[in-house]
């Protein structure tokens, strides 16, 4: 019995010698790392409230809003659209994972490594992103395989090498934590309020843990080049058409024929590519970047001006010498009035108070949030936010999502912080594009980083 009461005792001296906290509650201390890090790009949005809804009349009587005061957490915008360069990097992402598997099927002991995640074997091996793509190998085998991914020469257009566009899918899993979030989401009425989110076309209920409330997307992520022909009849707009994307001289200009799930989809690619670089570096993960609310983004255009009818806070679209402050259709159709026909090069214009540029004009901008005329007398006044994730072959007026900002194409009207519209979610146009956003609970006005929007510190 000795012998026993000695042994515990001891084993109690080692416990206690072996840990740090002294018996005190001081909390887990193996915490990854905190990088307090503004993305590249972006601009700090602090929180706020707002009139949500105050600007000009509604001439156009459409009863779309009524003013009401917004509550807004801080975030973080980009300060212009995403360009057609900054989109080219996710579609040569897909291209270039689609090349590794084709090269991989020829040399899998150079462009594939196996699979072995969390201690298991899994059948489909893991590209090895280490291994360099030669686009103009010498290497038969290799050049059929990358040949795969381009037009045939007979198909081709002009004669140039062209990328297959059907091809650039991009597969992405998500979890509906809406629905996760109900009491009783196995009900009848549950299945009806979510028939329009991944649930669509499944038959069995909604209970049975996080596999039923996840699904798989497969987006074909290659804008819609052909956008500015179908968008305005009898118009001849065929360069743009075979240009916009492609030629360097856009690069820098705002993407476009990318639909609200094209967006959608970017934004997880996004927030992949950043976290997969932080977990390497022992980072806590990050926010996902997303597409903005429809409250987040009027309250960012305003600049922190409440109810002014424009980004730039003043009532007219003109500055004291009589020069355009945006991108839209002034001087009933006179396009060029304000600098250019159609869309212009990012941060052509002076940006608001807040640092971001063309929330106004150049082109609209998609919003997170479904469209309903009655949206502002039913949604909660603190994050405003109303999501419907339409089904497929639901009717077209469940699929309207928010869009902001006007247009190069469109009157003064709609390019004040106030006026709301829409477009159906499946849909690329020639004047709508899209800028990110990323969730940072917890700050307050005047708590700025140290960091730079033009610095990237890592």
């Amino acid at each position: 019995m000795k012998k026993l009461v000695l042994l515990v005792a001891t084993a109690f001296v080692m416990f206690s010698c072996g840990s740090s906290d002294k018996g005190e509650l001081i909390g887990v201390q193996d915490r990854p790392t905190v990088l307090d890090m503004q993305p590249y790009g972006m601009v700090d949005i602090p929180q706020g409230s707002f009139t949500m809804g105050s600007a000009d009349e509604d001439v156009y009587h459409s009863y779309k809003y009524e003013p009401k005061t917004i509550q807004v957490q801080s975030f973080w915008m980009d300060e212009t659209e995403i360009t057609n360069n900054e989109y080219r990097q996710f579609v040569y992402w897909v291209r270039d994972s689609l090349a590794y598997r084709l090269l991989g099927e020829v040399h899998p002991e150079t462009y594939l490594i196996e699979a072995d995640q969390w201690g298991q074997d899994l059948e489909t091996p893991l590209i090895n992103w280490k291994a360099k793509i030669n686009w103009n190998s010498k290497d038969e085998d290799e050049r059929e395989a990358l040949a795969q991914l381009y037009i045939k020469q007979d198909e081709r257009f002009y004669g140039k090498s062209q990328l297959d566009a059907a091809q650039m899918i991009y597969e992405y899993s998500w979890i509906d934590y809406h629905a996760a979030a109900q009491k009783d989401f196995s009900s009848d009425q549950a299945n009806k309020e979510y028939r329009g989110s991944q649930f669509n076309n499944r038959p069995e209920s909604l209970a049975g843990g996080r596999k039923r409330l996840t699904t798989t997307e497969k987006i074909n992520i290659y804008p819609d080049t052909l956008c500015w022909i179908h968008d305005f009849a009898y118009s001849y707009n065929d360069a743009a058409t075979r240009s916009y994307f492609d030629h360097p001289r856009y690069d820098h200009y705002p993407v476009v024929g990318v639909s609200y799930v094209q967006a959608k989809a970017f934004s997880v690619w996004r927030t992949l590519q950043m976290n997969n670089y932080l977990e390497k570096s022992s980072y806590a993960r990050y926010e996902d970047f997303r597409l903005p609310t429809e409250a987040e983004w009027e309250y960012a255009a305003r600049g922190g001006v409440d109810g002014s009818p424009y980004p730039w806070g003043g009532p007219y679209v003109n500055n004291g010498r009589g020069c355009f402050l945006a991108n839209y259709k002034p001087l009933r159709g006179a396009y060029d009035g304000d600098g250019g026909a159609t869309t212009v090069v990012v941060a052509h214009y002076a940006p608001n108070d807040f640092g971001l540029y063309d929330m106004a004009g150049n082109v609209s901008e998609w919003c997170e949030d479904a469209f309903d005329e009655s949206t502002y007398n039913f949604a909660h006044d603190l994050n405003q936010y109303n999501v419907y994730r339409a089904a497929d072959d639901e009717d077209q007026i469940m699929k309207r999502k928010v869009v902001r900002g006007g247009s190069w194409k469109d009157s003064k009207h709609f390019i004040q912080t106030a006026t709301r519209s829409y477009e159906y979610q499946d849909s690329g146009k020639s004047y709508i594009g899209f800028r990110c956003v990323q969730s940072y609970l917890g700050r307050v006005r005047g708590d700025n980083p140290k960091t730079s929007s033009n610095v990237y510190r890592l």
